[in-house]
């Protein structure tokens, strides 16, 4: 039996969120541009889609305004991913 394949957004997410620290969130886009820095934009879709996978298993939270979102299947427009608070 192979081996899973690496997923390169899901990597990405988690390692900028760990960079950025407790309290700091990144934007979708650097997410993106980590994965691919030419294609991006295409990119977009998959990190809103790994980001609700995340959010969801409470690995990393969607943030809309400042504020964790309670819905993650039902949040629209800008948001930023982040760690939750170690408390």
């Amino acid at each position: 039996m192979s081996e899973p394949t690496a997923n390169p957004v899901r990597e990405a997410i988690l390692e900028l969120t760990e960079a950025a620290g407790p309290g700091k969130s990144i934007s979708a886009e650097q997410a993106a541009r980590a994965v691919s820095e030419k294609n991006f934009q295409r990119v977009l879709k998959d990190v809103r889609a790994e980001a609700i996978r995340l959010h969801t298993e409470g690995t990393v939270l969607i943030y809309r305004k400042g504020k964790p979102v309670e819905d993650p299947k039902a949040f629209k427009g800008v948001y930023r991913l982040g760690r939750p608070a170690v408390s």
